[in-house]
């Protein structure tokens, strides 16, 4: 079992000959230890950076103040649920599980499938609420049909001043969809249900004062619009230990604490963990075949789930190679 640290000393003594470790370790101390703090939550997921942020949380947390949470999605690997075993043994500690209202399967089949991306699901739920019908208009006119519609309408006909919130972030998505009129539902509601009502649930139920979750800015995305590892609220403070790493930091943490990781990663090749076959992963051609090989049961459910997003993004991949071709013939 991994031993906590009593004084900064302690827990600086033998850290690896990396300063951005060196300098994350007091500043995680400093803040887990404030007297400020009487309730700590700590979200993990059983994946790589969840692992290293769980031993730097549990190494500075001298008081045990911090409780540690599991969202239980309804679409988790076995892998995840034994790794998630073997932290509560390594640390001596039991995770807090919590699950949705509204599991992801329930919610793709009320509400929608994702597809492509959370910004695009957004905006293609929005506009499939005002039976739009995937008209090639300017806004002005579209907007006069649809008054009710106009961030969806923006990112429909690309007059939005950056690409992140324009439909043509996705090359020939657009032409795509005119052509092939989506005849499923889409929605991002699996991400709010599975994952963003419950932590917000918690710390409003709970009464936490601090929120540690694992996010690092070379992510990018959308997932992360946070300038620092920390920001302070009325109702509680968020802190992100891995903020600042890069993934050299991550392995000479890894390396330096003996950090394993679960068979997601070891065994399953996986780059990624999280929600299972999320259509939203690029590469989620290959992360099916690998359920398909190591957790057969889980690949039925997911594969029936989000069978027709599968089947719409295969269709418009197809449909970009086929207009990359043409364009490059022309050229």
């Amino acid at each position: 079992m991994v031993q906590k640290a009593n004084t900064i000393e302690e827990l600086l003594n033998g850290c690896p000959v990396n300063q951005m470790i060196c300098d994350n370790l007091i500043r995680a101390w400093a803040i887990i230890n404030n007297t400020k703090y009487k309730k700590i939550v700590c979200a993990i997921s059983g994946g790589s950076d969840s692992d290293v942020m769980l031993d730097i949380v549990w190494r500075c947390d001298k008081d045990n103040k911090v409780d540690y949470v599991w969202f239980d999605t309804g679409l988790e690997y076995q892998a995840t649920k034994n790794h998630l075993k073997y932290l509560e043994e390594r640390y001596d500690i039991t995770f807090v599980k919590k699950r949705p209202k509204i599991p992801i399967p329930a919610s793709c089949k009320n509400y929608g499938e994702p597809f492509m991306s959370k910004i695009t699901s957004e905006f293609l739920q929005r506009l499939q609420r005002h039976n739009f019908q995937w008209e090639d208009e300017d806004f002005d006119t579209l907007y006069k049909k649809y008054p009710k519609c106009q961030s969806a309408l923006q990112w429909w006909c690309n007059t939005n001043l950056t690409d992140n919130f324009n439909i043509r972030r996705n090359k020939y998505l657009k032409e795509f969809m005119i052509q092939n009129n989506p005849t499923f539902k889409i929605s991002n509601r699996c991400c709010k249900y599975a994952k963003k009502d419950l932590i917000h649930n918690l710390l409003k139920e709970e009464d936490y004062d601090l929120n540690i979750f694992g996010v690092r800015k070379t992510e990018g995305g959308a997932r992360v619009r946070y300038g620092n590892c920390f920001d302070e609220s009325d109702k509680y403070d968020n802190y992100r230990p891995l903020f600042w790493y890069k993934n050299s930091d991550k392995e000479d943490y890894e390396k330096a604490y003996g950090i394993i990781h679960s068979k997601c990663y070891t065994e399953y090749g996986l780059k990624r963990t999280g929600c299972c076959g999320c259509p939203y992963g690029r590469d989620f051609e290959n992360e099916l075949d690998v359920i398909e090989k190591y957790e057969p049961k889980l690949y039925k459910a997911v594969t029936n789930i989000f069978k027709d997003s599968y089947e719409y993004t295969r269709k418009y991949m197809e449909f970009r190679k086929m207009m990359d071709e043409k364009e490059r013939i022309k050229q």
